[in-house]
């Protein structure tokens, strides 16, 4: 059984979002906010990747998103460098 706590969707600017809190399932399962399904426009069936700082705490991102921006990463390194100036 899942419980939502604080639901009232807030913001603290026109990016950052408190979606309110969820409760953690005895399988270790949450249900994502409704407004932020909506905003990040996450549909059941959709591949969610979870990553982690020991610091930060965890972030959740849409699969196809994150495979997107590590592509663009990676092109970085097709670029040849450029040689440093000679002394």
């Amino acid at each position: 059984m899942f419980h939502r706590h604080n639901c009232n969707h807030s913001h603290t600017d026109e990016k950052k979002h408190i979606f309110g809190t969820v409760k953690v399932g005895d399988r270790g399962q949450i249900v994502i906010p409704k407004d932020a399904r909506e905003l990040f426009d996450i549909k059941p069936g959709d591949t969610l990747m979870v990553l982690g700082d020991e610091d930060r705490g965890i972030a959740i991102v849409k699969a196809d998103k994150f495979r997107k921006m590590a592509l663009s990463m990676l092109q970085m390194f097709e670029n040849t460098p450029e040689e440093p100036p000679e002394d």
